[in-house]
């Protein structure tokens, strides 16, 4: 579903080039919840954007469904990734003056989908995440958990094969960043879809059911969680940093 090869991305700052990754090599080749660890700076939230066809990389393939990102326009990406991938970031990224079921339909409206089509499907989200009552409220009548169910709702309307979350819960109290976690394995569970989740926190991780450790720009390994708790896997991920 995602694999990148040797891929590798700078940013200017000043008279600096800042080397986010350095080749960096990884590959999802299955459906289900997977993490993606690193610390500040490590490159992970740049992977993502790349694995998002938000950015291009400056050397390197970046393949989501059979797709190399990297021979698309920025045009044609934005289309493939309407409706190819789902994004979730930590903002939610709401339009605040749209309800909860407008701002689902948004990518479908604007991808000139049929109105009967886009309202079944709608409904359907919402209902999966436990949203009907909710929308007809605006954002700023939700809760941050509700806010964030309706991005995700938003970013499951084309039924995407990759599903990718940045931070998602760090908007979010412990309760709500629990509950959102358990959701995203359903999801990916029932769904068979790929779900990957750019995070720092063992306890998000450890509902994934593999974790890769990103650092300094490169991918540095990767472990199953298995029957891992978060303290334990806490201690397996400080390990690629030694």
């Amino acid at each position: 579903m995602l694999t990148l090869n040797d891929v590798h991305k700078s940013y200017k700052q000043g008279n600096r080039d800042i080397h986010a990754l350095r080749g960096v090599s990884l590959t999802i080749d299955q459906t289900g919840f997977f993490a993606i660890m690193g610390r500040s700076g490590s490159g992970k939230s740049t992977l993502l954007h790349l694995a998002a066809g938000l950015d291009h990389a400056d050397a390197g393939t970046v393949m989501v469904a059979d797709q190399d990102l990297q021979k698309l326009s920025e045009k044609k990406r934005t289309l493939y990734r309407r409706t190819h991938i789902g994004i979730v970031f930590q903002q939610f990224n709401l339009i605040s003056t749209l309800t909860a079921a407008e701002n689902v339909a948004l990518p479908g409206i604007l991808d000139k989908r049929r109105k009967s089509w886009l309202d079944k499907r709608v409904a359907e989200l919402l209902e999966q995440l436990e949203l009907s009552d909710r929308a007809q409220h605006r954002p700023d009548a939700l809760s941050g958990g509700e806010q964030q169910r309706v991005a995700i709702a938003r970013a499951l309307l084309f039924q995407p094969p990759l599903l990718l979350a940045d931070e998602p819960t760090g908007s979010l109290d412990s309760a709500s960043s629990d509950r959102l976690w358990r959701l995203l394995r359903q999801l990916a569970d029932q769904q068979k879809i790929t779900v990957a989740m750019v995070t720092h926190e063992p306890a998000a991780a450890v509902h994934c059911q593999q974790v890769f450790v990103i650092g300094d720009g490169l991918c540095l390994g990767d472990f199953q969680v298995d029957q891992l708790d978060a303290t334990d896997l806490a201690s397996r991920y400080q390990q690629f940093g030694r």
